[in-house]
């Protein structure tokens, strides 16, 4: 996986509508938008662009490799949203 959303995110979808493999979910009219705290990251589709950093207004999406500590949790937690 590429990219990884951690819990800052404020579901403002920007990074949704930046995404160009359509790899971050869920979408603001997608069943169970609502019931989930944040958007994720499908570990499968994303190509490494990095085109939904910089869309972040809460700098919540990091490189895998880059993902604060005690934010390591959040790696698991986008892969198993897809599973």
């Amino acid at each position: 996986m590429a990219y990884v959303i951690t819990d800052d995110c404020t579901k403002d979808f920007h990074c949704v509508e930046a995404c160009p493999t359509d790899c971050i979910h869920p979408k603001e009219d997608e069943a169970g938008v609502e019931a989930v705290n944040q958007l994720f990251v499908d570990p499968d589709g994303c190509i490494d662009c990095g085109a939904c950093v910089p869309v972040c207004p809460s700098n919540s999406i990091f490189p895998v490799e880059e993902v604060p500590a005690g934010k390591e949790s959040f790696i698991e937690l986008n892969k198993a949203h897809y599973n």
